[in-house]
């Protein structure tokens, strides 16, 4: 008789990149962008659970970041036309970092 483990199997070389509590949404539970070779997923936490939405990587057509004084939103849009993955209050550089990431994921796909 065979057993399964409920518990999620981390994903190899999945980098996180946590909003800002100073920003607005981010105070009590911080959103959190997670980049894997695979997928790109936000994970915002609540008082009961979590919301999470993700994007293959082969179905992210862009990526867009707009800079403040401070803080970066990055913007995830896929190719199906379903809503893109946004979140606001990131360091710029986790920004960037996290386009790049994924451009690189991308092109290792295409090879």
């Amino acid at each position: 008789m065979g057993v399964t483990s409920t518990t999620p199997v981390p994903e190899p070389s999945a980098q996180s990149f946590t909003a800002s509590r100073w920003t607005q949404g981010n105070f009590l539970f911080p959103t959190r962008l997670v980049v894997s070779p695979l997928r790109v997923s936000r994970v915002k936490s609540r008082w009961f659970g979590s919301n999470d939405e993700s994007i293959a990587m082969g179905k992210i057509a862009s990526v867009h970041i707009s800079t403040g004084v401070l803080w970066a939103e990055i913007r995830i849009e896929s190719t199906g036309g379903t809503d893109p993955i946004t979140s606001h209050g990131h360091r710029k550089k986790d920004a960037q970092r996290i386009r790049d990431l994924i451009e690189s994921y991308q092109a290792q796909a295409r090879v």
